[in-house]
């Protein structure tokens, strides 16, 4: 019998191998920074090769200690490209929450992929630098994923893959070093590079924002990220203009989709990309005439037809007076003989 247990304990670890389906782990976990320093830590993604499962959506929270601040985050090399939840941190509760999706999953690194393709997000933290009147000393700050953090199978199912996080831990030293490490700086300072081409779409469906047309738009940039969304929306004659966002159609931070408010559709409608470093493209888009006459066609008739109602109204008001005043009863009073 002896020769049964270390193959059931072979069929066990396989089993366990099989039953892990994905790591989220932060890369580097380890990372020694001065007073003032900053390091640039990727949140990355790998899948169990033996299982064969794929990923295809993910819902992070990752909270971190109070003796380093998460200054900024990028997500120009992330494998996700649509976001249910951008990458935001609360400084208040010192967590970082994300949630996106990859249509057709995402099944692991492919063969020569020196672990630079799986990435999530790329965070970038901070060590306070030095303060008057001294501030807190730690010697150390982790990072980790909080046990809400979720990873789904892309089976159709929305199935909770058995999911292992792996953190970070940053020494930190109370002295200052030679010099500022800072490596995001110089990444923004050396960005020259605009957001990458992009097109904006024209919706409308039934049920989704009560029927409005509204538009989608989604880019990338691979240095620094993007950092926000613009739109505008312009009459005709101002879309002739060489500059754009004119005083009474100003440029509104936006994001994907947004309800355009021109919904007869007579308007130039421009999507502005922004990444970190400053750097701008602008789509384009002008609505498709025929959509626009079905559009104008349309308010024609809703106001035509609330005229018509409303002379209804006043026609009824005013033959219900006539007839009050034609069946009043007039009294005469008699002559006295």
């Amino acid at each position: 019998m002896r020769f049964l247990v270390p193959l059931f304990c072979f069929f066990a670890a396989f089993q366990a191998q099989v039953a892990l389906a994905a790591t989220l782990y932060i890369d580097p976990n380890t990372a020694s920074l001065f007073r003032g320093d900053a390091v640039t830590l990727s949140v990355r993604l790998d899948t169990d090769e033996l299982s064969g499962e794929c990923v295809n959506a993910i819902d992070g929270v990752i909270t971190y200690d109070s003796s380093i601040t998460a200054a900024d985050i990028t997500i120009g090399k992330s494998i996700i490209p649509i976001w249910v939840e951008y990458p935001t941190i609360n400084k208040e509760k010192r967590t970082i929450t994300f949630a996106g999706g990859i249509p057709n999953g995402y099944c692991g690194r492919v063969q020569g992929d020196p672990n630079l393709t799986n990435t999530i997000v790329d965070i970038i933290f901070r060590a306070p630098g030095l303060q008057v009147g001294g501030g807190e000393t730690r010697g150390s700050a982790k990072i980790a994923f909080a046990p809400e953090t979720t990873v789904y199978l892309n089976d159709g199912l929305g199935t909770k893959a058995n999911l292992r996080t792996l953190g970070a831990e940053l020494t930190l030293s109370d002295n200052t070093g030679p010099e500022i490490v800072d490596p995001w700086s110089g990444v923004v300072a050396d960005d020259t590079i605009a957001p990458e081409a992009f097109s904006v779409g024209l919706e409308k469906g039934e049920t989704a924002f009560e029927g409005h047309y509204y538009i989608v738009f989604n880019t990338t940039d691979k240095q620094t990220g993007i950092s926000h969304y613009e739109v505008i929306e312009e009459s005709v004659a101002q879309s002739k203009l060489f500059s754009f966002g004119a005083v009474n159609s100003p440029w509104i931070t936006a994001r994907s989709p947004y309800v355009i408010k021109d919904q007869s559709l007579q308007s130039v409608i421009r999507v502005k990309a922004i990444d970190k470093a400053g750097n701008e493209y602008i789509a384009s888009l002008i609505p498709d005439p025929s959509l626009q006459n079905q559009t104008s066609w349309y308010i024609f008739g809703a106001a035509l037809l609330g005229f018509v109602i409303l002379l209804l109204a006043i026609l009824a008001t005013v033959l219900l007076r006539r007839r009050a005043k034609s069946s009043a009863v007039t009294i005469v009073p008699s002559e006295t003989i």
